[in-house]
């Protein structure tokens, strides 16, 4: 019997190993050597004596990629070595400048030439994979940079991550870092598939990369073709290297996709000649790119070399020039946010923009669309701005007919019909019962950061406005299983969950309930500073302008936006409504306020997408930063928009920190939420 099992355990090492070995030839070498049929039957095999004889199950068998149950949460996984972000460079002047910046911290002559290992720049999401002993550990996104969220179980699913090692003698740790991506053609597939089952698409491949990889279910996360190619390493123990190519050619040993094309560059001439030719070629690659990345081959010269507080100066992310189409503007909707802002969005001809077929882009404001001089019919020029969000960069107007139309800002709400008021640049709908405001509304007091209320999407808050279930926010603490039942897509146990969520959310930190009410300018740090100053709900309610002016950082637009909402009858109702549905806040001993930009200074310079440079300040001021007009060496961050102006230089001579706007919403803890 003894025997018996010593054989069946033999033939399980065996299977195991072959079928590590055809992944490999399969998800990284696209070299397979045996049949679809052939693996199969192997897989089988492997499953059934598994099944039969479970004392022999092991974590790392290809059979224990999918299978793990779903999470109600991801827990966080502390990066050992923080995961740092990198600065752009976007033209050829600006590499020059970052390779004189390396030879002048070296104190390199500048006729020497620095090696560059120049790889691709993927448009997907980093994350970072813990081998012990050659097996998979822990599986973690990028996160802020110092914290992710655990997505291992979901990773273990990605066919192109082996499980363990292919090497017999594995370092005790290796910590791998890589983007996790979806090939474009996959990308497509998947978006076709939720198209014809009446779901969401992705807006492009990152996205699609992200939302697979940030399922709760592993299950859903398998279904999903993701990729993975690691660019480099983070924590080691019984292994080291002394070139960043070395780490690629290692890890590609160890059975991992690398970074390719990549060159290595001998100065910065052949940089710039590979990254023109990566920039003509992306088009050819099957996954997304935004860029290059440039490192300092040498990794001895890293330390010397040294970081800035969130960017490494050993290398650089070299952006390529948004693509852009011609299209023709046909006609301009008005989106109204949860705050009430009135958006243009142009309508457009379909056209493929950079492998995405792009239909709307925003006009950001009807000061932008004065600025742009855009009309109604006009051909225009369509870019992805970042490759991401689309936007019009002109019209193309010796192209016009004659027949084009101005375009005419509302004087009335396009979803309720209220009259709009105008602030600043923007329109705004001030009916608190718009429907519009209140599917915002529902939908940001429901999510992860607010109330965390489990299946309160888009699709349902849109569901539940339209069918009168909900008039306003506290709406849902009176909603009753027998209520959903009568929603399509609505079974037994998905209601009672959905109810069991609302019921859960009655007990948040009282931070995240004031940031859940959506209160205008109050995002969730200027909420733990108000939690944090007057401790209890009570106090916040009864607090005047110049209580609310006392406070560090707080300006007269943020003390105005909380006073004014806890003054307003219907909001004070809503708030009654849901006490008495038990709607309890708790108040925390420590609410963290902690800034990571308090006491900094910022200029900004050139047109933000997401905002206005006034909502930008506005919430520089409300985290404790200071802007500031002008740029001198006081400065600490300069935001640079679209079509800078000469701050944008200066800074640039001054050698102080820039910004791209999605460096700066990452550093506000924001993300980019621009059409």
């Amino acid at each position: 019997m003894m025997e018996d099992l010593e054989k069946v355990k033999k033939e399980i090492e065996e299977l195991r190993e072959k079928i590590r070995y055809h992944n490999y030839r399969y998800y990284v070498l696209d070299s397979p050597e045996i049949t679809d049929e052939e693996y199969d039957a192997l897989f089988r095999r492997l499953l059934e004596l598994e099944e039969r004889y479970p004392m022999f199950k092991s974590p790392d068998s290809p059979t224990q990629r999918i299978g793990a149950p779903p999470k109600k949460e991801f827990k966080q996984v502390r990066h050992e070595i923080i995961m740092y972000s990198l600065q752009d460079a976007r033209n050829e002047d600006e590499l020059k400048e970052f390779d004189k910046r390396v030879k002048r911290l070296l104190s390199m002559p500048s006729d020497e030439n620095v090696e560059y290992l120049v790889e691709p720049k993927f448009d997907g999401l980093s994350c970072e994979i813990t081998y012990m002993n050659g097996i998979l550990t822990v599986a973690s996104t990028r996160g802020d940079g110092f914290v992710g969220e655990d997505v291992t179980e979901n990773v273990k699913t990605i066919r192109s991550v082996p499980l363990r090692l292919f090497t017999e003698n594995p370092p005790p740790k290796l910590v791998v870092r890589g983007e996790v991506l979806m090939k474009k053609k996959d990308f497509e597939k998947l978006n076709k598939l939720l198209s014809d089952q009446g779901e969401k698409t992705f807006a492009n491949p990152r996205n699609a990369s992200a939302g697979s990889l940030r399922q709760l279910d592993p299950k859903i996360t398998a279904q999903r073709k993701l990729d993975f190619v690691a660019w480099g390493v983070g924590a080691l123990e019984g292994i080291s290297f002394e070139r960043q190519s070395e780490i690629l050619n290692t890890l590609e040993k160890f059975g991992f996709k690398s970074s390719k094309p990549r060159k290595k560059a001998n100065g910065i001439d052949e940089v710039i000649e590979f990254y023109h030719y990566m920039e003509n070629s992306r088009d050819n690659i099957e996954y997304e790119l935004d860029g290059i990345v440039v490192k300092v081959n040498d990794l001895k010269l890293w330390p010397r070399l040294g970081e800035t507080s969130r960017t490494p100066r050993y290398m650089i992310a070299g952006k390529f020039s948004p693509k852009r189409a011609e299209t023709v503007l046909k006609d301009v909707m008005f989106s109204v946010g949860r705050t009430g802002i009135v958006t243009p969005v142009a309508i457009l001809e379909p056209v493929y923009v950079g492998g995405v077929i792009v239909q709307r882009a925003t006009l950001h404001n009807f000061d932008e669309v004065k600025r742009l001089g855009i009309k109604i019919g006009d051909r225009v020029i369509v870019q992805r701005a970042g490759d991401v969000i689309p936007e019009i960069v002109s019209p193309i107007k010796e192209k016009r007919t004659g027949k084009e139309k101005d375009i005419i800002p509302p004087s009335h709400c396009p979803v309720c019909g209220s009259v709009l008021v105008k602030e600043n640049v923007y329109l705004r709908c001030v009916n608190m019962s718009c429907p519009a405001k209140l599917k915002g509304a529902l939908k940001h007091f429901a999510q992860r950061k607010a109330m965390d209320i489990q299946g309160l999407g888009e699709k349902l808050a849109d569901m539940l406005v339209d069918k009168g279930l909900v008039k306003d926010i506290a709406d849902i603490y009176y909603l009753r299983k027998k209520d959903l039942l009568r929603l399509p897509g609505f079974a037994e146990k998905s209601a009672s969950n959905l109810i069991q969520g609302i019921e859960d959310s009655k007990k948040r930190p009282l931070a995240r309930f004031i940031y859940a009410l959506g209160i205008p300018n109050v995002g969730e740090f200027t909420a733990q500073v108000l939690v944090k100053h007057f401790k209890t709900l009570e106090n916040i309610k009864n607090a005047g302008m110049e209580d609310l002016l006392k406070i560090e950082g707080f300006g007269p637009e943020i003390a105005r936006s909380i006073y004014e909402f806890f003054k307003d009858k219907n909001n004070l109702e809503t708030l009654h409504k849901m006490f008495e549905q038990g709607v309890e806040p708790i108040q925390e001993e420590d609410v963290p306020t902690e800034s990571p930009i308090k006491g900094k200074f910022f200029v900004f310079t050139g047109t933000l997408s997401s905002m206005s440079r006034e909502e930008a300040k506005k919430i520089v001021e409300g985290m404790g930063g200071i802007v500031k007009n002008s740029v001198s060496r006081k400065v600490d961050f300069v935001v640079v928009g679209k079509d800078p102006g000469s701050k944008y230089q200066k800074a640039k001579e001054l050698q102080i920190k820039i910004l791209n706007e999605d460096e700066f919403l990452q550093l506000i803890g924001k993300k980019n939420e621009a059409i």
